[in-house]
């Protein structure tokens, strides 16, 4: 985290590290009971060094924070493979999605998401790469920035919720270009 280990650590830094574990959580890679201790241990620690034994055994996360300060998830194609974000994760505020040819699923339901609002930004390019879009009901999906193109020139966003945006929901906004389909689904909570 940085050369002089022996400086004392800020409140940024903890909360940085603490991101760092809910990632790791929303993997699979450690354990609920693993992450409380580790989050007490977090907020103990006074110097870098400490923060970095914490999360020695992780790898490093794939969120990139710009200089404007919000998180970005970048979730690309290569070559033909199939874009699956589901189970537990945390959503940043920004999301790129990229794909070609495949089906791309992104699943919400299972997810922390800290965010008020996500800003999503779609590039598909083929008409046979569509989109899901799995959410929890009571979340509102917003696509008047997107745009279509290809062999027939319509806005296609499936998107039905069956009810209004609830007080805690969260705001999805959609933006970008699209040659197939987007499919928007509503889940009720399981548990």
């Amino acid at each position: 985290m940085d050369e002089k280990p022996d400086l004392r650590a800020g409140d940024r830094d903890r909360d940085r590290i603490a991101e760092m574990l809910r990632i790791a959580l929303g993997e699979g890679r450690i354990s609920i009971e693993e992450v409380n201790e580790r989050l007490d241990r977090v907020y103990k620690a006074r110097t870098f060094q400490e923060l970095d034994a914490i999360v020695a055994d992780l790898p490093q996360t794939h969120l990139v924070t710009p200089s404007g300060g919000q998180d970005l998830l970048r979730l690309n194609s290569r070559g033909f493979r199939a874009i699956r974000k589901t189970g537990r994760w945390t959503v940043p505020s920004r999301l790129n999605l990229d794909c070609t040819w495949r089906t791309a699923v992104v699943d919400f339901r299972q997810a922390y998401c800290p965010h008020p609002e996500i800003a999503m930004h779609v590039s598909c390019h083929s008409p046979f790469g569509d989109i899901i879009i799995r959410v929890p009901v009571g979340w509102q999906v917003l696509s008047d920035e997107m745009t279509s193109g290809g062999w027939i020139r319509l806005l296609r966003v499936h998107n039905r919720p069956p009810e209004p945006l609830s007080p805690d929901g969260v705001v999805l906004r959609l933006s970008g270009h699209i040659s197939g389909d987007i499919w928007v689904r509503y889940h009720h909570d399981s548990s």
